[in-house]
Protein backbone atom coordinates (compact mmCIF):
# COMPACT_ATOMS: atom_id res chain seq x y z
CA UNK A 1 0.00 0.00 0.00
CA UNK A 2 2.88 2.38 0.78
CA UNK A 3 4.55 1.23 -2.52
CA UNK A 4 1.45 2.03 -4.74
CA UNK A 5 1.11 5.85 -2.43
CA UNK A 6 4.44 6.54 -3.31
CA UNK A 7 4.21 5.75 -7.24
CA UNK A 8 0.99 7.58 -7.38
CA UNK A 9 2.79 10.13 -5.69
CA UNK A 10 5.40 10.31 -8.15
CA UNK A 11 3.47 9.68 -11.24
CA UNK A 12 0.67 12.55 -10.12
CA UNK A 13 2.61 15.76 -12.24
CA UNK A 14 2.27 13.09 -15.44
CA UNK A 15 -1.16 12.75 -14.73
CA UNK A 16 -1.91 16.28 -14.68
CA UNK A 17 0.03 17.28 -17.60
CA UNK A 18 -1.76 14.41 -19.77
CA UNK A 19 -5.31 15.54 -18.38
CA UNK A 20 -4.47 18.73 -19.42
CA UNK A 21 -2.96 17.83 -22.85
CA UNK A 22 -6.25 15.91 -23.34
CA UNK A 23 -8.74 18.78 -22.12
CA UNK A 24 -6.16 21.15 -24.81
CA UNK A 25 -6.88 18.56 -27.57
CA UNK A 26 -10.61 18.84 -26.71
CA UNK A 27 -10.98 22.48 -26.81
CA UNK A 28 -8.62 22.60 -30.07
CA UNK A 29 -11.45 19.72 -31.61
CA UNK A 30 -14.34 21.74 -30.74
CA UNK A 31 -12.92 24.64 -32.35
CA UNK A 32 -12.33 22.84 -35.59
CA UNK A 33 -15.97 22.77 -36.38
CA UNK A 34 -16.01 26.44 -37.12
CA UNK A 35 -13.23 25.91 -39.97
CA UNK A 36 -15.05 23.15 -41.89
CA UNK A 37 -16.23 24.49 -45.10
CA UNK A 38 -19.81 24.59 -46.05
CA UNK A 39 -19.39 21.59 -48.14
CA UNK A 40 -17.84 19.44 -45.45
CA UNK A 41 -20.51 20.57 -43.11
CA UNK A 42 -23.21 19.66 -45.62
CA UNK A 43 -21.25 16.22 -46.11
CA UNK A 44 -21.48 15.42 -42.77
CA UNK A 45 -25.10 16.35 -42.15
CA UNK A 46 -26.64 14.41 -44.77
CA UNK A 47 -24.66 11.58 -43.21
CA UNK A 48 -26.09 11.67 -39.88
CA UNK A 49 -29.24 12.15 -41.01
CA UNK A 50 -29.21 9.01 -42.58
CA UNK A 51 -27.77 7.97 -39.69
CA UNK A 52 -30.24 8.81 -37.15
CA UNK A 53 -32.87 7.98 -40.00
CA UNK A 54 -31.25 3.96 -39.99
CA UNK A 55 -30.91 3.87 -36.11
CA UNK A 56 -34.58 5.01 -35.61
CA UNK A 57 -36.25 3.26 -37.76
CA UNK A 58 -34.51 -0.59 -37.87
CA UNK A 59 -34.95 -0.23 -33.63
CA UNK A 60 -33.48 -3.34 -31.86
CA UNK A 61 -32.58 -4.65 -34.87
CA UNK A 62 -29.61 -2.42 -35.68
CA UNK A 63 -28.10 -3.43 -32.49
CA UNK A 64 -28.20 -6.87 -33.31
CA UNK A 65 -27.51 -7.23 -36.88
CA UNK A 66 -24.29 -5.22 -36.19
CA UNK A 67 -23.28 -6.11 -33.01
CA UNK A 68 -20.32 -8.32 -33.86
CA UNK A 69 -18.54 -6.72 -36.12
CA UNK A 70 -19.51 -3.35 -34.29
CA UNK A 71 -17.68 -5.10 -31.30
CA UNK A 72 -14.44 -6.50 -33.01
CA UNK A 73 -14.09 -2.97 -34.72
CA UNK A 74 -14.51 -1.08 -31.38
CA UNK A 75 -11.48 -3.75 -29.71
CA UNK A 76 -9.79 -3.45 -32.98
CA UNK A 77 -9.39 0.20 -32.32
CA UNK A 78 -9.11 0.19 -28.89
CA UNK A 79 -6.38 -1.88 -28.72
CA UNK A 80 -4.40 -0.71 -31.81
CA UNK A 81 -4.34 2.85 -29.61
CA UNK A 82 -3.24 1.04 -26.51
CA UNK A 83 -0.54 -0.42 -28.81
CA UNK A 84 0.68 2.30 -29.94
CA UNK A 85 1.62 3.56 -26.45
CA UNK A 86 2.95 0.87 -25.35
CA UNK A 87 5.77 0.78 -28.09
CA UNK A 88 6.09 4.54 -27.87
CA UNK A 89 6.80 3.58 -24.26
CA UNK A 90 9.76 1.35 -25.27
CA UNK A 91 11.84 3.71 -26.71
CA UNK A 92 13.12 7.43 -25.89
CA UNK A 93 12.05 8.74 -29.06
CA UNK A 94 8.57 7.30 -28.52
CA UNK A 95 7.90 10.07 -25.57
CA UNK A 96 6.24 12.95 -27.87
CA UNK A 97 4.65 10.11 -29.76
CA UNK A 98 2.60 9.53 -26.11
CA UNK A 99 1.83 13.41 -26.18
CA UNK A 100 0.35 13.26 -30.05
CA UNK A 101 -1.72 10.01 -29.42
CA UNK A 102 -3.28 11.97 -25.88
CA UNK A 103 -3.44 14.78 -27.76
CA UNK A 104 -4.97 13.58 -30.84
CA UNK A 105 -7.79 11.71 -28.75
CA UNK A 106 -8.98 14.93 -26.95
CA UNK A 107 -9.24 16.29 -30.32
CA UNK A 108 -11.48 13.68 -31.74
CA UNK A 109 -13.69 13.80 -28.73
CA UNK A 110 -13.93 17.56 -28.60
CA UNK A 111 -15.09 17.77 -32.53
CA UNK A 112 -17.69 14.97 -32.09
CA UNK A 113 -19.05 16.73 -29.06
CA UNK A 114 -18.64 20.23 -30.52
CA UNK A 115 -20.02 19.36 -34.24
CA UNK A 116 -23.42 17.82 -32.74
CA UNK A 117 -23.64 20.62 -30.64
CA UNK A 118 -23.01 23.33 -32.96
CA UNK A 119 -25.52 21.97 -35.19
CA UNK A 120 -28.28 20.57 -32.96
CA UNK A 121 -28.12 22.75 -30.02
CA UNK A 122 -29.25 20.87 -26.91
CA UNK A 123 -30.15 18.05 -28.47
CA UNK A 124 -26.96 17.42 -30.14
CA UNK A 125 -25.60 17.50 -26.36
CA UNK A 126 -28.09 14.83 -25.36
CA UNK A 127 -27.09 12.81 -28.11
CA UNK A 128 -23.30 12.94 -27.56
CA UNK A 129 -23.78 12.29 -23.27
CA UNK A 130 -25.48 9.05 -24.34
CA UNK A 131 -23.05 8.20 -27.56
CA UNK A 132 -20.14 9.51 -27.00
CA UNK A 133 -19.77 9.78 -23.14
CA UNK A 134 -20.63 6.66 -21.23
CA UNK A 135 -17.80 4.50 -22.92
CA UNK A 136 -15.14 7.13 -23.12
CA UNK A 137 -15.68 7.17 -19.02
CA UNK A 138 -13.52 4.17 -19.10
CA UNK A 139 -11.28 4.06 -22.26
CA UNK A 140 -10.16 7.61 -21.10
CA UNK A 141 -8.90 7.01 -17.64
CA UNK A 142 -7.13 3.63 -19.23
CA UNK A 143 -5.57 5.87 -21.61
CA UNK A 144 -4.07 8.30 -19.21
CA UNK A 145 -2.92 5.19 -16.81
CA UNK A 146 -1.17 3.55 -20.23
CA UNK A 147 0.26 6.89 -21.57
CA UNK A 148 1.49 7.66 -17.73
CA UNK A 149 3.28 3.93 -17.40
CA UNK A 150 4.81 4.10 -20.86
CA UNK A 151 6.23 7.63 -19.95
CA UNK A 152 7.48 6.20 -16.75
CA UNK A 153 9.12 3.00 -18.39
CA UNK A 154 10.91 5.69 -21.22
CA UNK A 155 12.11 7.76 -18.42
CA UNK A 156 13.33 5.11 -16.71
CA UNK A 157 15.46 3.62 -19.34
CA UNK A 158 16.56 7.17 -19.80
CA UNK A 159 17.98 7.53 -16.29
CA UNK A 160 19.19 3.49 -16.12
CA UNK A 161 20.20 2.90 -19.98
CA UNK A 162 22.00 6.20 -20.79
CA UNK A 163 22.27 8.83 -18.09
CA UNK A 164 23.83 6.21 -15.58
CA UNK A 165 24.75 3.11 -18.18
CA UNK A 166 23.63 0.48 -16.22
CA UNK A 167 23.23 -2.89 -18.11
CA UNK A 168 19.86 -3.85 -19.48
CA UNK A 169 19.40 -6.32 -17.40
CA UNK A 170 18.01 -4.09 -14.67
CA UNK A 171 15.71 -3.21 -17.11
CA UNK A 172 13.69 -6.64 -17.07
CA UNK A 173 11.25 -6.20 -13.97
CA UNK A 174 9.98 -3.08 -14.87
CA UNK A 175 9.31 -4.17 -18.57
CA UNK A 176 7.67 -7.10 -17.07
CA UNK A 177 5.43 -4.49 -15.07
CA UNK A 178 4.51 -2.33 -17.94
CA UNK A 179 3.59 -5.55 -19.91
CA UNK A 180 1.32 -6.23 -17.23
CA UNK A 181 -0.66 -3.19 -16.70
CA UNK A 182 -0.76 -2.36 -20.13
CA UNK A 183 -2.23 -6.08 -20.68
CA UNK A 184 -4.71 -5.54 -17.71
CA UNK A 185 -5.82 -2.06 -19.17
CA UNK A 186 -6.46 -3.65 -22.43
CA UNK A 187 -9.17 -6.41 -20.77
CA UNK A 188 -10.67 -3.07 -19.58
CA UNK A 189 -10.69 -1.78 -22.72
CA UNK A 190 -12.29 -4.74 -24.28
CA UNK A 191 -15.63 -4.41 -21.29
CA UNK A 192 -15.93 -0.56 -22.64
CA UNK A 193 -16.18 -2.47 -26.38
CA UNK A 194 -18.79 -4.52 -24.81
CA UNK A 195 -20.60 -1.60 -23.59
CA UNK A 196 -20.30 0.54 -26.71
CA UNK A 197 -21.57 -2.24 -28.93
CA UNK A 198 -24.53 -3.61 -26.94
CA UNK A 199 -25.62 -0.66 -24.19
CA UNK A 200 -24.38 1.92 -26.38
CA UNK A 201 -27.04 1.71 -29.37
CA UNK A 202 -30.30 0.87 -26.81
CA UNK A 203 -29.48 4.47 -25.54
CA UNK A 204 -28.80 6.32 -28.61
CA UNK A 205 -32.05 5.07 -29.64
CA UNK A 206 -33.79 7.14 -26.48
CA UNK A 207 -32.52 10.11 -28.45
CA UNK A 208 -32.43 9.75 -32.36
CA UNK A 209 -36.43 10.42 -32.66
CA UNK A 210 -35.73 13.93 -31.59
CA UNK A 211 -32.76 14.26 -33.39
CA UNK A 212 -34.50 12.89 -36.60
CA UNK A 213 -37.31 14.97 -36.19
CA UNK A 214 -35.01 17.94 -36.38
CA UNK A 215 -33.11 17.00 -39.62
CA UNK A 216 -36.37 15.95 -41.31
CA UNK A 217 -38.33 19.35 -40.47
Amino acid sequence: MQWFRHTLKDQTPYYVFLAVLFLVGVVFGALMVNALSLEQLQDLSRYLKDFFVTVNQNKQGFADSQASSTFWDSVSLHLKWVGLIWVCGLSVIGLPGILVLNFLKGVLIGFSVGYMVGQYSWKGLLFSLVSVAPHNLLVIPVLLVCSVAAMTFSIHMIKTKILANRPSEGMLRPLLSYAGLTAVMMVLLIGSASFETWVTPVMMQWVTPMLTASVTS
